[in-house]
This record gives structure tokens, sequence and C-alpha cells, in this order.
């Protein structure tokens, strides 16, 4: 439950260590540049839940004109058709008994789309929702380059076709996740490249679809990334950005995002400093993400009590419980000293967490639980 501090909050330095902020000035910021963009171009904007697992979040993520979310689990699908999402897409294939069950019920209770990419990870579920008199809205999921999940663009008529063939499911369309942009690291341009190739190969798929006679409404990308290019392929009709909502220190390294506008941090004190060029936290990997594949080649970006990049302070490793920061810059710390820490990414840190704290300058001022979480 969500849960107020007392008029005019709390100080950050009263609040017990680690804990993990969210400035909601920087985070409405994000929301409002996201909506603004995507609206201009006539995309709707459907975020992933992931990043936040937070209803709080959620409804201001609606109220900048979110259409619904996208989903990684079946936890989270639940969480938000309990809260009354109309338009919720899980973006992951429903594999296995429990996971075919799952989707069954969930497409019952209406206003889900499901992913699929072969005629193997479909075969269960539409016999399962054909049993059960239930209708199965799906995107089929096209590989740009990440090479995970997904079809072949030159393999998406043909699968298609095998999908159309079996009982109860109904195509809405395309879906891409352009992941691999990360891999072009800080060249912006060659990754802004790859984001409107991979925005263009899906628009191609859905024309190639529609030419054999399938309708495909929905032609959707995602990823914080491509944010910038890949929706703004003639075609592309939405948007699945999930950690702009937060932003991290992998975006920053990718260019995606400026320090100052990055959202989450986690709060933490120095414990111990008795080696010089080291000083311990107690943030340990417990309370970030230990992301081995992160841009940002640290834990985080180490930054003073009021989010103030440190120089020659990196975070280089850690333990459960301690934090190891290490450089020249540790030895203006002493023990006792309040920082924030910038995760090198936000979705694993959320799953982290069981709560968050919205603060609003050096102030706590409400308490949000995160729920759906591994």
């Amino acid at each position: 439950m969500t849960a107020a501090f007392p008029p005019g909050g709390t100080d950050l330095a009263e609040l017990p260590t680690p804990a993990l902020l969210v400035d909601r000035p920087r985070m409405e910021a994000n929301l409002t540049a996201m909506a603004a963009a995507l609206d201009a171009a006539g995309v709707a904007l459907r975020p992933h839940f992931k990043t936040s697992k937070c209803l709080a979040v959620a409804r201001r993520q609606l109220a900048h004109g979110a259409i619904g979310f996208t989903c990684a689990t079946p936890a989270e699908v639940t969480l938000l058709q309990d809260a009354g999402v109309a338009d919720v897409l899980w973006a992951h294939q429903p594999v296995g008994p429990a996971k075919v069950a799952f989707a069954v019920g969930a497409l019952a209770r209406g206003g889900l789309t499901v992913a699929l990419d072969s005629v193997e990870a479909a075969a269960p579920l539409a016999r399962a929702a054909e049993a059960a008199g239930v209708a199965v809205p799906f995107v089929l999921e096209v590989d740009t380059g990440l090479h995970r999940a997904g079809v072949d663009p030159d393999r998406a008529v043909p699968t298609a076709a095998a999908l159309a063939a079996l009982p109860a499911l109904e195509l809405r369309g395309v879906l891409t996740h352009e992941g691999h942009l990360a891999a072009h690291g800080p060249d912006r341009a060659g990754l802004e490249a790859a984001g409107d190739l991979a925005g263009r190969t899906l628009v191609q798929v859905a024309e190639a679809l529609r030419a054999a006679g399938h309708a495909c409404p929905l032609v959707s990308v995602g990823s914080t990334p491509g944010a910038t290019s890949a929706p703004f392929a003639a075609g592309v009709t939405e948007a699945r950005p999930g950690t702009y909502v937060y932003f991290d220190a992998n975006q920053v390294g990718l260019g995606s995002a400026r320090i100052e506008q990055c959202a989450q941090t986690v709060l933490t004190r120095v414990v111990s400093a008795q080696r010089p060029g080291t000083v311990i936290v107690d943030a340990g990997i417990k309370a970030m993400s230990s992301d081995s594949i992160a841009t940002a080649g640290t834990l985080g970006i180490v930054c003073d009590a009021a989010g103030g990049p440190l120089d020659g302070v990196e975070f280089t490793g850690g333990n459960e419980e301690h934090g190891y920061l290490t450089g020249p810059g540790t030895s203006g710390l002493r023990v006792g000293d309040l920082l924030r820490i910038v995760p090198n990414h936000a979705c694993g840190t959320t799953n982290m967490w069981s709560a968050l704290h919205f603060v609003a300058g050096d102030r706590a001022v409400e308490r949000s639980p995160i729920e759906a979480r591994h």
C-alpha cells in the first residue's frame, strides 16, 4: 500500500540505508518528454511495466497517455489486470503447462494479447484456448537483429500462415525488441541507424503479411535506446520503452539520457574505510543490478547525497550486503557519509526491492510497493 510521509516529507538522512529512491520531478519530466515525442509522431505508447513493477508509477504513465502496458511475467499481467488496466501485452512466449493454463485464464478476463513466434509455442495454447472457448489475440514476434526470440523476417509469412491454421488464434500484428542496439555503445549515430533499420524491417514484415491476406494493424517496436529512432519509421504504430521512466547508468553510457535525467538511485552510507583507495558501503549486489552485460561497466554511477556525480569514485564490485567503491576520490569519503548510486540497470535493480521511496529534493515524500517480483 502506498504510504505518505509526514507533511513536508522526511529528510533522506533519516531513512534506513540502503533504500531505493525515485526522484519524482525527474520521473515526471521523463514521462512528459516520451509521451510528447511519440504523440507528435502519431505513435501509441505502451510502456514496459517490468522497469517499475509499481502501480503508482503505472498510474502516472497512464495519466501521460499510455494506452496500456507490456509485461514479461504472469505476475505482472495479473497485477495490472487486477488494477483494471484494460490493454496488456504479454511479450513472452507462454510455453509449458503452467503458463498455458495461466494464459487461458488471463485471456478469458479480456484485454490480453500474447506474443508467439512458432507453431511449437502456439499449438498447446491454441488447443487449451479452443477447449475453454477463449480467443487468443496474438502478435508475431520478429527478430530484427537481437537474435533472441522472434522469427526471422523472411520466415514471417509462412509462420503466420501456419499459426492461422491453428484454432482460436487471432493475429493482431507484429512485434520486435531492438535490444541489440546496446551493442553500439556510445556510437549514437550507429545506434540510431540500427534503430531506424529495425523499425523499417518490422514495417516491411507487416506489409508482407498484409499482402498475403493477414490482418496486421499493430506494428510494435520496443526499447529505450531505440525510442528516438525505431518508432519513427513510417508505418510503426506503437512503441514499448521501459527504462525511460527512470533511465540508468547504461542509458547514460548509450547517450539515451543525461545523468540529471536519472530518476532512480540507491541511497547508501559508507560503513568502512579501512584501506586506502577503497571504501565500503551498505549497498551490495542485493541492492543493485549486477547485470554482467551492462554497458555502464560498473554497478552504477556514484553520486553525493544531492545526486551530483563524484569524480574519481567507481562502484567496482560487491558482496551481498557490501559495495566496494574504489578510486582516488574515495580519499574524501568518511564512515557515515550518505551517497546515492545511479544503478547500471534500472529494471534489474527494481526486481531486488519490495518498495521505493518517491523523493523531491532532499525529502522522501511517499513510499510505494514494488510487486510482481520473481
